[in-house]
């Protein structure tokens, strides 16, 4: 029996738009009420959001024969960390910070068995092999497995067309606040300036044959975006919303019980 079906993955790389929800409250609870919503994928946030490995395991676990795909993003590109994150059942992974092709590689590396890659050989003691369960696991799991890399700053743009030619990676993600930060817009992503570099970069990743996706509330740069080929769009995120809808409810029953 083989590694579980990567249905987020095999979309993406064939240019079929899944609209994701990125989940920063860190709480399986909230994470099956957004597998509910009708999101393609989800986006299991590690580095800006107070998730640990065994947080992330239970939302994985919610998340599991939802119809909902979780994307998991660790703090780092760190290969330890990415083998505990694989072993507990993260499927897709989405690296932060990713600034040359050499990097890249490490991180093909490090979703990858022996001889072709680093990964350590622990699936007996593994939810991703269902315990064992799963027999040709260790043989067929790197197909199923989706590595997207972030590209987030000038160094990242500057490399992309040396990541983009590495091997083993299915999509380059565009982080704009990042990205319009170190281009001295910090708290300006909808500057022109940085929205231009962020559509080139779509363009130039499409191009490259390579699934491109973001993260942007904007939705003019939404549509742009997919205009452009973009295949793996978030479009909400759980703290704004539920923050958002939070100050509302107050405000307007404030409001409404004035005298």
């Amino acid at each position: 029996m083989p590694a579980p079906h990567n249905p987020f993955k095999a979309a993406i790389n064939k240019g079929e738009l899944q609209v994701g929800c990125w989940l920063g409250l860190a709480d399986a609870y909230v994470a099956e009420i957004s597998a509910s919503a009708g999101f393609d994928w989800v986006c299991v946030d590690g580095e800006h959001s107070p998730n640990d490995l065994r947080s992330i395991m239970a939302q994985l676990q919610v998340l599991k024969g939802s119809g909902t795909h979780a994307m998991v993003r660790p703090p780092v590109g760190d290969t330890a960390l990415i083998k505990q994150y694989l072993d507990a059942g993260a499927q897709s992974l989405l690296i932060p910070m990713v600034e040359s092709g050499a990097q890249a590689q490490a991180m093909v590396d490090a979703v990858t068995y022996p001889p072709h890659g680093v990964r350590g050989v622990g699936s007996a003691l593994a939810r991703a092999s269902d315990f064992s369960g799963i027999a040709d696991y260790l043989t067929t799991a790197r197909d199923e497995i989706c590595l997207i890399v972030q590209v987030e700053n000038r160094l990242g743009m500057d490399a992309l067309d040396d990541i983009l030619a590495v091997e083993g990676i299915d999509g380059v993600f565009i982080g704009p606040a990042d990205l319009a930060a170190d281009m001295g817009f910090i708290g300006q992503a909808g500057a022109p300036e940085v929205k231009a570099a962020v559509l080139s970069a779509i363009e130039r990743i499409v191009k490259g044959g390579k699934a491109a996706g973001i993260l942007t509330l904007d939705k003019e740069l939404q549509t742009a975006c997919r205009a452009l080929g973009a295949s793996f769009i978030a479009t909400e995120i759980d703290v704004t919303l539920f923050a958002g809808g939070m100050r509302r409810a107050a405000a307007g029953s404030k409001a409404h019980l004035a005298v």
